[in-house]
């Protein structure tokens, strides 16, 4: 009777976790089929309320975006340039300050690696006039190189790094490839980085993702249309005149704009579960 009991429980929990996960999946899924059924329609439409069937408005839409003023493919271009380059760069640059806090022993350690977490509660916007005089002192006003390089220091894929190398990578490896006559860049090079290869994935999707939606920024960056990324110019859009504004296009852009980093994520995707998994296991 007790192994019935047992079983009926471990069924009824596994029924009502599935339940649970396809509601969920649901929710997830109904804003991206709302913002679809919205590229499919006029802003006449739109404006009327919500609908759950699409319209025949799709390709007058993508048209009109494609060949209006604004630079969509410059616009996809710049994002993806920026976004990717700055994925790349804080999560190498992290991961090897991570490495270096983890296996070296010096003096002032523990106070670099609690300064670094401190910068953390840092708001962007507190620095941001500061950060402005500073790039137009350097002549880097409407470039891409301010956008990109503060990138290399991000405390937040520091403290996730160092916090999976813990858990992951033991000391004796590094002291045993030290024996060895390695190097201290061809150990971390060669054994460290794929060792921790799932936490790069996981930080790279959020670097590269948080990059792409970054409006601020670039806002006060960047000025030209040539320049200027993708939620800059989802703004323009909106910020059209009455005559001139066009809620289909406002979401075509945005469904445009959104389709690149459900791209990254799916090829990703599987070393960010494994990652995550890894990461519950032995954190």
């Amino acid at each position: 009777m007790e192994t019935k009991r047992k079983g009926f429980n471990i069924k009824t929990r596994r029924t009502i976790a599935y339940i649970v996960l396809i509601l969920l999946t649901i929710m997830c899924l109904f804003w991206f089929w709302v913002l679809f059924v919205n590229t499919t329609r006029t802003h006449s439409q739109i404006t009327t309320g919500f609908s759950a069937i699409p319209g025949t408005n799709f390709m007058n839409n993508w048209k009109s975006i494609m060949d209006g003023q604004l630079p969509v493919w410059t616009g996809l271009f710049n994002s993806f340039f920026v976004a990717t380059a700055s994925a790349v760069l804080t999560t190498y640059f992290s991961s090897m300050t991570a490495y270096a806090i983890h296996a070296y022993r010096f003096k002032g350690r523990k106070f670099i690696a609690t300064y670094i977490l401190m910068i953390m509660m840092i708001p962007t916007q507190v620095t941001a006039l500061g950060f402005l005089e500073l790039i137009d002192k350097m002549g880097l006003d409407n470039s891409f190189i301010p956008l990109i390089v503060p990138a290399i220091a991000s405390p937040i894929t520091y403290f996730y790094m160092k916090q999976y190398l813990q858990s992951s990578m033991p000391l004796s490896i590094i002291e045993a490839a030290r024996i060895d006559g390695a190097g201290e860049f061809k150990i971390f090079n060669t054994i460290v980085l794929p060792i921790i290869k799932p936490a790069i994935a996981v930080q790279a999707i959020f670097g590269f993702v948080a990059s792409w939606n970054n409006y601020f920024t670039p806002a006060l960056v960047l000025h030209s249309n040539e320049k200027k990324t993708l939620p800059l110019l989802i703004a323009t859009l909106r910020s059209a005149d009455y005559l001139k504004f066009d809620m289909g296009k406002v979401y075509m852009l945005i469904l445009f704009s959104i389709m690149p980093v459900v791209v990254v994520y799916l090829i990703l995707s599987r070393q960010i579960v494994e990652g995550v998994a890894v990461g519950s296991v032995k954190g």
